[in-house]
């Protein structure tokens, strides 16, 4: 078995094409009582800079207002289309004809979602989902575009079984019989393994297994991070390890060298009162987190600088779609355009929605002094905190008060961290607001429209004890790996 687990394992270090960015996009769900224009939604896709959307129909009006847009569209054949096409080689071509041939070139059509969580939402009719694959893909390469757009399914990440530790996740064994030439496919296209991944979801139903923190990317101490007892891997974060569950489990079905593409991700920002966590703060941090996560092109801990482009769910909220009130709430913006909370993304270079020069990270009222002293100590200290503002006669020193200084410590850190979601937190002491804490002659950072400049990546305020950012280098994951490997062959030698 160990010498099996090597050989799984060896496959990422020769996968990883790091010359491969990972992108982010949005999904356009259209259940809205006052559903904007397709001129309008293309007008908030440009000025957020989103250049990959995910339709869940294909929609010609949506698409034509797309067209010359350079924007990079995934269409999808409906589930309940879905039989019909599965049933019928013409019928898939007359699909492809109506719906991506008709608009090519004037929109960059770059992939077909057929159906979508089928294994799961419509299980009658998982027989016919290969076939409808087949059918698409036979009428693309018919129309000669099968070289620019792919072919896929998007999966829940419910029909991965035993999904931690990510080494002994595995399909659904009864949904075998469909997936194992699935992939065949999906690898002989050259195409990707579509998965939603939901650590909301996850989170709620975990019982309090799953910590919020690490299912919303807030950084962790080490010594809370999961581990894989098998691989020696550290998860930090929730997504990193379905994403890793699913290589796995495609792995043990003979498949090592697809791709996966996180077709929705997101966390809603209202909900009923069972649904405690489904709130503005939390949406905005998971979001945030997750795009720069992304962009960050580090993969997951198992398949270290492969990118994992994640489409975000979804650009407006959804006020006609049934059941719990988060169901309505995921969007980014509402009908009219309102973001529905600030992404703290300054540099990001998507998704400029922000307006977080006017936004300040102050500390709390009623903290005890104590806390709030072991904070501000760690701002101007490990977290390289301009705080020279803050000696004595110089323009903050005054009033000399630990709130006071605190607060411009924490403000100064937040600036220079470029606002990222996380980095206004110091163990729950500090809060973000929009009014400006200048005073006198002490003015804070962001009072002027400017701050200390964004890092691509977040270094996380103070939580317990670990003060480093979490995040490696690629080339760190493989250095480790390399001795992790180098370990488990020593020992499957030794038994």
């Amino acid at each position: 078995m160990a010498l099996v687990l090597l050989l799984i394992l060896l496959f990422p270090l020769s996968m990883a094409r790091a010359d491969e960015a990972a992108f982010i996009g949005v999904n356009i769900g259209t259940a809205l009582s006052n559903l904007p224009s397709p001129s309008q939604i293309v007008s908030v896709l440009k000025s957020q800079r989103i250049q990959h959307v995910r339709l869940y129909d294909a929609d010609p009006a949506i698409l034509i207002a797309l067209a010359n847009s350079g924007i990079r569209v995934t269409v999808s054949v409906p589930n309940d289309q879905l039989l019909a096409i599965g049933q019928s080689n013409s019928t898939a071509a007359n699909w492809i004809s109506r719906n991506v041939a008709a608009h090519i070139p004037a929109v960059n059509i770059t992939a077909v979602a057929v159906g979508s969580e089928v294994l799961t939402s419509l299980p009658n009719a998982a027989p016919l989902l290969l076939s409808a694959l087949l059918f698409i893909h036979s009428a693309l390469v018919a129309a000669d575009l099968h070289r620019q757009i792919k072919v896929s399914t998007p999966h829940s990440s419910s029909i991965i079984l035993d999904s931690f530790p990510p080494s002994q996740a595995f399909f659904n064994r009864s949904w075998e019989p469909v997936l194992t030439p699935m992939l065949q496919f999906l690898r002989s296209t050259d195409s990707f393994f579509m998965l939603n991944v939901y650590p909301y979801y996850d989170y709620m139903e975990s019982n309090g297994a799953v910590p919020l923190d690490y299912a919303l990317f807030r950084p962790i101490p080490a010594n809370k991070e999961a581990v894989d007892a098998n691989t020696l891997l550290h998860y930090t974060n929730v997504f990193d390890a379905v994403v890793d569950a699913a290589y796995f489990a495609m792995a043990y079905l003979n498949t090592t060298n697809l791709t996966v593409m996180v077709m929705e991700s997101g966390w809603p920002h209202k909900g009923d009162h069972n649904e405690p966590d489904a709130t503005v703060d939390n949406a905005d941090t998971y979001n945030s987190n997750l795009i720069r996560h992304v962009l960050n092109n580090t993969g997951t801990p198992y398949r270290p600088g492969v990118p994992v482009s994640t489409f975000i769910y979804e650009l407006y909220d959804e006020d006609e779609r049934p059941g719990p009130t988060s169901e309505r709430f995921w969007g980014l913006f509402n009908a009219d355009g309102v973001p529905a909370y600030t992404l703290q993304l300054a540099g990001s270079g998507v998704l400029g929605n922000d307006t977080t020069n006017q936004t300040y990270c102050v500390a709390k009222d009623g903290v005890d002094s104590k806390t709030l002293q072991a904070a501000l100590d760690w701002a101007c200290g490990p977290g390289k905190a301009e705080c020279s503002a803050l000696q004595q006669g110089r323009p903050c020193y005054e009033p000399d008060t630990v709130e006071a200084h605190a607060s411009y410590a924490f403000n100064s850190y937040y600036h220079k961290m470029g606002m990222g979601a996380g980095t206004c937190y110091f163990n729950g002491v500090a809060d973000i607001t929009t009014t400006d804490p200048s005073h006198d002659a002490c003015k804070f950072l962001g009072s002027d429209g400017k701050s200390d400049g964004f890092q691509n990546g977040i270094s996380p305020a103070p939580t317990n004890s670990r003060t480093d950012s979490g995040h490696a280098h690629p080339q760190d994951y493989r250095i480790a790996l390399i001795f992790q490997l180098t370990w488990i062959l020593l020992s499957s030698l030794l038994l």
